[in-house]
């Protein structure tokens, strides 16, 4: 387990990543990460712009269809 410190920058609050946790996230400094609410938490993974792009369809028909799945979800 690994305890990161949230540190002031400007405006905004930042947390760093010590260099092994870049190296297991497979990212560098400029990389994009996504950030996703799991049961258990809060989980960062690097960034998968083709995840992404299926998560945005999936939004899209949901909002689409979010009558008919309300009625399956009965």
């Amino acid at each position: 387990m690994t305890t990161l410190k949230i540190t002031s920058v400007g405006n905004s609050a930042a947390v760093l990543l010590p260099k092994e946790l870049l190296a297991k996230l497979g990212v560098d400094t400029g990389d994009l990460l996504q950030v996703i609410e799991t049961e258990n938490g809060i989980e960062l993974t690097a960034y998968d712009r083709t995840f992404d792009t299926q998560m945005k369809v999936a939004e899209d028909i949901m909002h689409e269809n979010r009558d008919l799945l309300r009625r399956l979800a009965k």
